[in-house]
């Protein structure tokens, strides 16, 4: 069983140190975009706490997911809260509940174009200000399947190889089909009042980011 996986396994672990350092870069410009300080209430929509070890300021973070996520909790500056729940409703929080809302690399992951305006809905709903990443389409090497270009593929090929990795990789096939990359065109019609942040590697779009800040925060 584990042979199925090799190649998973060792893409993951070959990139982990690129994607951590893209991690801390981003984390670094989110804490000067949005004037981090000592105590603001964060929702983190479907994130896990590894993140917030790249920022200096002690806050109070929501993390918001869907039943049965498991959580890893170690030592931290930051308080951390999680909660099961729908991020695409999230109706049990009132409006501007928090003093920033959160997220990365989630929209892509909540379902079809409906699912991804509600989720946008509810992060400008719920926040003060609000930042949402996601990977860009342009990025040569794919973030969740590994392959080079994957969305470039012929529609019949992507649909083939899935259908093959059905057989012996389900679960994993099943996250990849389910996978639905945001243009930046389109981020942009989701959150209209963001500025929109590209995060390139050598001039190439690695991701983009939906921002917009409080500007009552100082």
């Amino acid at each position: 069983m584990w042979l199925r996986y090799l190649r998973i396994n060792l893409f993951y672990s070959l990139i982990q140190p690129f994607s951590a350092h893209m991690r801390r870069r981003r984390m670094d410009r989110f804490v000067r975009c949005m004037s981090l300080r000592d105590g603001l209430r964060v929702l983190d929509l479907g994130g896990q706490p590894e993140i917030w070890a790249h920022v200096p300021h002690a806050l109070h973070v929501t993390l918001l997911n869907l039943p049965g996520v498991h959580h890893d909790v170690a030592p931290s500056t930051h308080t951390f809260e999680h909660l099961d729940g729908d991020a695409c409703d999230a109706r049990q929080f009132g409006d501007n509940s928090f003093d920033i809302v959160f997220s990365n690399s989630v929209i892509e992951h909540v379902g079809p174009q409906d699912k991804q305006a509600a989720f946008a809905a509810e992060a400008q709903r719920l926040g003060k200000a609000y930042w949402v990443q996601t990977p860009a389409i342009w990025f040569p090497i794919e973030a969740h399947s590994g392959l080079p270009f994957w969305w470039f593929y012929p529609r019949a090929l992507r649909a083939r190889l899935l259908r093959r990795w059905d057989k012996t990789l389900p679960e994993w096939s099943q996250y990849i089909r389910e996978t639905r990359v945001v243009a930046r065109d389109d981020l942009a019609q989701l959150f209209p009042d963001a500025h929109i942040y590209v995060e390139r590697v050598l001039g190439i779009p690695k991701s983009y980011v939906a921002w917009s800040r409080d500007q009552t925060s100082g």
